[in-house]
C-alpha cells in the first residue's frame, strides 16, 4: 500500500509523543494530544447512521452477503477519499475554504461544502433534540409509550402487552393497528396531526423547542474553545457509546428469539450481489457513514502536527467504523428478534430504518424488557453521544472555514463567533420544532447532502489529481509521512473513487423519487425547493470560478491558468516544515 523511503525522511522523534509540541500554528490552535484527533475522527464517523441505517441496509440487500460489496466499496472509495481529505488538511493547516489555495479557481467547492454542512447541522441538531426528549421521558417508572389509554392515543392503538396470555403468544394481524410507541412519536412528540402538510407548519412545540435550545447550548459549550475543548469532550462521547452498545448487545443476545433476529440480519443471500442496487447501496453507506465531503475530516486534520501519522489513523477509523456498524446490527436485530417473538410476527414486520427505528420500533421493544426505563435511558444516551460527536465536527468545520478566511478579525473572537453561528442555526431550525417540522426535516435530509455532496467529492478528486497533479500531491504526502502513496491509492484517486462517485450521482438522478413521509407525498413546490437546495451547493463552483478569474489579469485563458495554479502562500503553514519549492513560494508570498 505504501512505498517506504530513507529513514531520515520519517517522522521526527519529537513528534512521536502525546504532546504536540510546536509543530502547529500557535495562533490557530491545535490538538493538545494525538488521541484527541483520533477520538474526534471516530466520534465524527461513528454516528446515528451506524445504528439506524447500516443494519437495515444490510438485511434488505442480501444480509451477510452485503458485507462483500460493503468492504469492496470501503477499499476503493472510502479509505482513499478519507486519506486524501486528511492529507489536504494536515499538509496545509487550513479549513475547507482556505484549503482551496491549492487551486483558487475551485474555491467554490469549499463554499458548496460550507453550505451543505450548514444545512445538515440545522436538521441534525433537531434529531439530537428528539433524542433529548426521549432521554428525559425515560426518567420515569413506566415509559409513557408503554400503554394505550393516554390522551394522544386513538382507537387504532393496540397495546401489545395484552396480546400475551400466560406463556402463550397469539399471532395478531397488526396491519390495521398502531403501536403505543408510534402514536407517542407522531401524535405526542411531533403532534403531527396539527399540520396538514409541509405548507402548514402549525404551532411551535415548545417542549421540542426547549430541547433544541438545550442541544445547541451543549454543542456551543463543547466547542467554546475549539478543538482544545471538543478534543477533551470526545474522550467520553466517543468511547462511552461502545460501553452502552456492548451492554445492549449482551442483553439482546440473551433474550428469547434473539437469534431469530440475528439470522434474519446476517443470513447471506448471494443472489443479491448480481443486483447493481446492492453495490450502489453499499457505496452510499460508505460515503455517508465516513462523512467524506462534509469538511469535517479536513478540518480536524488541519489541527494536527505536520508529521502526524494519518496513514495509520485512516485505517483505524475506517475499519473501526465498519466493525461498529456490524456490531450495532447485532444489538439492534437481537432485540428485534425478541420483539417479533413476543408479538408473533415475522422480523421484517418490525424492522425499520431511520427515525422509525430509533423513535418507534426500538422504544417499543424496550417496553417488553424488565427495567425498561433503564434500558431506554441507556439507548437514548448512546444516541445522544453519537449525535453530539458528529455535530461537533459540523460546527467546527463552519467556524474554522470562516475564521481561516478572516483570521485577523475572527480568530481572536472565535468563541463569540461560534456563539453567533449557533444562535443563527438555532433560529433557522425553529421551523423544525413546529407540528409540521418533520416534513421540513425530511426535505432537508433528502436534498441538502445528496447529489451536491457527491459533486463536491468528485470535483475534489479531479482537482487534486488532474489540476494540482498526482505527482505533486504524492510528494506533499512524502514530506509529511516519509513515504509516497503506493499504486493502490493512486489508482483509486485517479480512476476508481471518482468513477464510483460518478456512478452514484448518475444512479441517484436516474432513480430519483419524490420525497415522502409515511403516506404523505410532498407537493411539487416542495420538491422544487429541495432540488434548488441541492443545486445551490453545486452552483457555488462556477460562481467561485468567475470570482477567481476576475481577480486575475490577462486574456481569459491566461486568467484561468493563473487561477488554477496554487496560491503563492500554499504549502505547510510553519516555515520549519517548508522545503524545496515551498521555501521559494514562502519567499515570494512575503516579498513586497
Amino acid at each position: 500500500l505504501a512505498q517506504p523511503v530513507t529513514p531520515e525522511l520519517l517522522v521526527s522523534p519529537s513528534s512521536q509523543d502525546g504532546d504536540l509540541g510546536s509543530e502547529c500554528p500557535e495562533d490557530r490552535g491545535n490538538w493538545t494530544g494525538r488521541l484527541d484527533f483520533l477520538l474526534s475522527c471516530i466520534g465524527y464517523c461513528v454516528g446515528l447512521g451506524n445504528v439506524w441505517r447500516f443494519p437495515y441496509r444490510a438485511y434488505t440487500n442480501g444480509g451477510g452477503a452485503f458485507l462483500v460489496p460493503y468492504f469492496i466499496m470501503l477499499a476503493i472509495c472510502g479509505i482513499p477519499i478519507f486519506f486524501m481529505e486528511l492529507s489536504l488538511g494536515q499538509f496545509s493547516s487550513l479549513g475547507p475554504l482556505a484549503v482551496w489555495k491549492i487551486s483558487p479557481l475551485f474555491k467554490g467547492v469549499g463554499m458548496g461544502t460550507i453550505l451543505i454542512v450548514s444545512l445538515v447541522a440545522i436538521y441534525y441538531n433537531m434529531i439530537i433534540a428528539y433524542v433529548l426528549f426521549y432521554l428525559f421521558a425515560s426518567l420515569t417508572s413506566d415509559l409513557p409509550w408503554q400503554h394505550c389509554g393516554n390522551w394522544w392515543n386513538t382507537n387504532l392503538c393496540l397495546d401489545h402487552h395484552v396480546i400475551k396470555a400466560g406463556n402463550t403468544t397469539f399471532p395478531v394481524n397488526i396491519t390495521n393497528t398502531v403501536s403505543p410507541s408510534e402514536e407517542y412519536w407522531s401524535r405526542y412528540v411531533l403532534h403531527i396531526q396539527g399540520s396538514s402538510g409541509i405548507g402548514d407548519p402549525g404551532r411551535i412545540r415548545w417542549n421540542l423547542c426547549l430541547c433544541l435550545l438545550l442541544s445547541w447550548t451543549i454543542v456551543y459549550l463543547c466547542i467554546l474553545k475549539g478543538v482544545k475543548s471538543s478534543g477533551k469532550v470526545v474522550y467520553f462521547t466517543a468511547t462511552f457509546p461502545y460501553l452502552i452498545l456492548v451492554m445492549l448487545l449482551i442483553r439482546g443476545v440473551t433474550l428469547e428469539g434473539a437469534w431469530k433476529g440475528i439470522r434474519f440480519y446476517l443470513t447471506p443471500q448471494f443472489d443479491h450481489l448480481l443486483s447493481s442496487k446492492v453495490w450502489i447501496e453499499a457505496a452510499l453507506q460508505i460515503f455517508y457513514s465516513l462523512g467524506v465531503g462534509f469538511g469535517g475530516l479536513l478540518t480536524f486534520a488541519s489541527y494536527n502536527t505536520f508529521h502526524q501519522n494519518i496513514y495509520r489513523d485512516t485505517f483505524i477509523v475506517t475499519l473501526g467504523n465498519a466493525i461498529t456498524s456490524i456490531l450495532a446490527g447485532f444489538a439492534i436485530f437481537s432485540v428485534l428478534g425478541y420483539m417479533s417473538q413476543e408479538l408473533g410476527v415475522p422480523v421484517n414486520q418490525v424492522a425499520k430504518a431511520g427515525p422509525g427505528l430509533a423513535f418507534v420500533v426500538y422504544p417499543q421493544a424496550m417496553t417488553m424488557l424488565p427495567l425498561s426505563p433503564f434500558w431506554s435511558f441507556l439507548f437514548f444516551f448512546m444516541l445522544l453521544t453519537l449525535g453530539l460527536d458528529s455535530q461537533f465536527a459540523f460546527m467546527e468545520t463552519i467556524v474554522t472555514a470562516v475564521t481561516d478566511e478572516f483570521p485577523y478579525y475572527l480568530r481572536p473572537k472565535k468563541a463569540s463567533f461560534s456563539a453567533v453561528i449557533c444562535i443563527a442555526l438555532f433560529l433557522m431550525g425553529l421551523i423544525l420544532t413546529t407540528e409540521g417540522g418533520m416534513y421540513w426535516l425530511v426535505l432537508l435530509d433528502d436534498y441538502s447532502a445528496g447529489f451536491g455532496l457527491m459533486v463536491v467529492v468528485i470535483t475534489t478528486c479531479l482537482v487534486v489529481t488532474r489540476v494540482y497533479g498526482m505527482k505533486r500531491f504524492c510528494r506533499d504526502i512524502h514530506m509529511m509521512l516519509g513515504f509516497k502513496p503506493g499504486p493502490y491509492f493512486r489508482a483509486c484517486w485517479m480512476v476508481l473513487s471518482p468513477a464510483t462517485m460518478m456512478a452514484l450521482l448518475v444512479y441517484n438522478i436516474v432513480k430519483y423519487q419524490p420525497s415522502e413521509y409515511g403516506s404523505y407525498r410532498f407537493p411539487v413546490w416542495a420538491e422544487v425547493l429541495g432540488i434548488l437546495m441541492g443545486v445551490l451547493s453545486c452552483l457555488m463552483i462556477p460562481v467561485g470560478m468567475v470570482v477567481a478569474v476576475l481577480q486575475e489579469e490577462g486574456t481569459l485563458w491566461e486568467r484561468v491558468q493563473q487561477a488554477s495554479r496554487p496560491a503563492m502562500d500554499w504549502g505547510p503553514s510553519l516555515e520549519e516544515n517548508r522545503t524545496g519549492m515551498y521555501v521559494a513560494s514562502l519567499a515570494g508570498s512575503q516579498s513586497p
